[in-house]
């Protein structure tokens, strides 16, 4: 059989029996819109980041979209994405008619580069997207010091890498996507925290804040037929939420898992000239929902080719920078040269890694590649 990249039916299998009766438990009730498996959900997610609001929606791009009205931003601003990344900030920005404005990022981490902030910053300039990619943090605490100096929002994309922990200088830790003014998350099913169809949340502290997004989640209402925003319809439905209720009991257990396989990854491909592995910041813990390397002198593609051809899955994340996408030449606006995301786009290759994977699986995995090398 393939190896994929991540085995979604060997995770349900495991957890059979308590996704039935959560699924069945809500055919039963027939709430399929706000039964209460939602709110048990937002509750329990709330309590598990440690913040007082969790407003679930539809998926993780509405997510996006909805903090960037929630926070007024409109066509009278820009906000500052990372180059390298999934379209989903950019998409979320140039709906709400805001301008993306697109800076380069760490070579080592893969995300936004704060030394690279200030200088994309004008008087237009309402918010920071500040994307947590692959399953580590950026630097949020440098981010934020740039962002309280000029009143920006930072938005938390969080999408990737829920359940990490930022490390502060100080020693303290918090959760992704709770540091910002809002986070959010997306539960597509390959996410850290996943369902079977699409969903995801919003999270802030802010309970004006709150309130705001939870009528434009539903359509602008106050009450039944009363619309006091422009809202949409974005709900995570009842089915979804039971499905989550029960993963949640299992994210820090599958993502001490992923982390095992990646360190079994460190220790094996080291010696493969021309790969550079994942590198990880001390102010940040991994949940690796992608283990990422970087393929030098060219041969990534011919890599994913081999791979391919033994019946490995392996993916791109991502083949061009979000500024080179033709949907978005015309509203994104550089600030500076983008060279490492341009370089990482020729150079990235995501390798399997999920839960589930047996030590055979990730054992033929890298025997494989390692007779690509050697």
């Amino acid at each position: 059989m393939p190896i994929q990249m991540v085995d979604l039916s060997s995770q349900y299998l495991r957890l059979k029996e308590e996704i039935d009766r959560a699924v069945q438990d809500v055919f039963k009730s027939a709430e399929y819109i706000n039964g209460a498996p939602v709110k048990n959900f937002s509750d329990r997610l709330a309590a598990y980041l440690n913040i007082p609001h969790v407003i679930p929606c539809g998926n993780g791009t509405d997510a996006l979209r909805i903090a960037l009205q929630a926070l007024n931003i409109g066509p009278e601003n820009d906000v500052i994405v990372p180059a390298f990344t999934y379209i989903a900030p950019i998409e979320a920005i140039a709906s709400v008619g805001a301008a993306p404005i697109v800076i380069d990022v760490d070579p080592q981490t893969f995300n936004l580069n704060p030394d690279l902030l200030e200088r994309a910053i004008t008087v237009r300039t309402k918010a920071v997207i500040a994307v947590h990619l692959f399953g580590q943090s950026c630097n949020i605490e440098a981010i934020q010091k740039i962002a309280d100096k000029y009143k920006l929002a930072i938005i938390e994309d969080n999408a990737q890498s829920l359940g990490a922990d930022y490390i502060f200088n100080d020693g303290r830790k918090r959760k992704l996507g709770t540091i910002g003014r809002v986070g959010i998350t997306s539960f597509f099913p390959t996410k850290p925290l996943a369902c079977y169809g699409d969903g995801g949340a919003l999270f802030t502290s802010d309970a004006e804040l709150a309130e705001r997004i939870r009528l434009l989640t539903n359509h602008g209402q106050t009450e039944k037929y009363h619309h006091k925003l422009i809202g949409s319809n974005s709900r995570l439905d009842t089915v979804q939420a039971a499905i989550l209720n029960v993963k949640l009991n299992y994210m820090d257990e599958f993502a001490e898992r992923r982390r095992q396989i990646a360190v079994q990854y460190d220790r094996t491909l080291k010696s493969c000239p021309g790969i550079i592995l994942p590198s990880i910041r001390n102010y940040s813990t991994h949940v690796y929902h992608q283990y990422t390397i970087r393929v030098e002198q060219g041969k990534r593609d011919a890599l994913k080719s081999w791979l391919a051809e033994k019946g490995i899955r392996s993916m791109i994340y991502y083949p061009l920078p979000v500024h080179e996408q033709e949907a978005y030449k015309w509203v994104v606006r550089l600030s500076g040269d983008p060279s490492e995301s341009k370089r990482l786009c020729r150079e990235v290759l995501s390798l399997p890694i999920y839960p589930e994977m047996t030590d055979e699986t990730q054992t033929s995995i890298i025997k494989t590649i390692g007779r690509f090398f050697f």
